[in-house]
């Protein structure tokens, strides 16, 4: 494997982070705080516990996931599209660089800002709400998996656009409504039966309630099963990539 390359294409991805970090790290970390002071201190304090955690602190790891997976899919789509758009992803191309590097060196990035701005997020919440780990390894676990998994989304994102207001399409109209409706402010228990059923047709739910459970040990789906689902959802990202570079599918257009 070329050390060399995966290094340069990493640290440089990481660099960019650096010259945009008002866009890639400030923005959504005063974004979420907007949500954890209407939802959590205004409207929550009025909202009942839910399974006896208060309402600000039961929000706290669907608010991570929903920046976690939205900034996730955008610093990938844009890192892979950005070579395709200046026409530099022939050099890539034409470099000794593999497929595999190419992939490891832009979702690793990806995922790196990622589950640093997740940290960043955890600690901002500690100044508005009160909240708890009780398993830190499975959400660290559930944490590196769901940016690892999003960015390898968003990689295949940004290789299918052909323009930058396509890079938005998935995350705004499908990503974002799946995470508010996968219970990033409620449980789906709280839903009628037959929108639980519905609510579980939904792989967010499956993320959240994992993520959720490491923090209180309460989940909408078993551990288990939330994990079986992040591990197949991965393994279909990472399908996907390899029939992309496999066909060719649009990486030189």
């Amino acid at each position: 494997m070329n050390i060399h390359a995966v290094r340069a294409i990493y640290r440089f991805e990481m660099a960019r982070t650096g010259r945009t970090l008002m866009q890639s790290i400030i923005s959504p970390v005063i974004s979420t705080s907007l949500y954890f002071i209407v939802f959590g201190a205004a409207i929550g304090s009025r909202i009942p516990e839910v399974g006896g955690i208060g309402y600000g602190s039961f929000i706290v790891p669907g608010l991570v996931m929903l920046s976690l997976l939205t900034q996730s899919i955008s610093n990938a789509s844009f890192g892979i599209y950005f070579p395709k758009f200046t026409g530099t992803i022939y050099e890539l191309l034409s470099a000794p660089v593999s497929y595999l590097e190419i992939v490891l060196s832009y979702v690793g990035a990806a995922a790196t800002k990622s589950i640093v701005l997740g940290v960043i997020i955890l600690a901002t919440a500690r100044l508005f709400v009160p909240f708890q780990v009780l398993h830190p390894v499975w959400m660290i676990g559930f944490l590196v998996l769901t940016a690892v998994t999003f960015s390898l989304v968003g990689f295949i994102i940004g290789i299918w656009a052909d323009g930058f207001e396509k890079l938005q399409v998935v995350p705004l109209l499908i990503i974002t409504p799946l995470t508010f409706l996968g219970g990033s402010f409620y449980s789906i228990d709280m839903l009628p039966p037959f929108w639980q059923k519905v609510a579980l047709l939904d792989p967010v739910v499956y993320l959240i309630s994992g993520f959720r459970w490491s923090f209180y040990g309460m989940a909408d789906v078993g551990v288990g099963t939330s994990l079986g689902m992040t591990m197949a959802f991965l393994a279909a990202s990472l399908a996907t990539v390899a029939w992309i570079f496999k066909t060719g599918y649009r990486l030189k257009t």
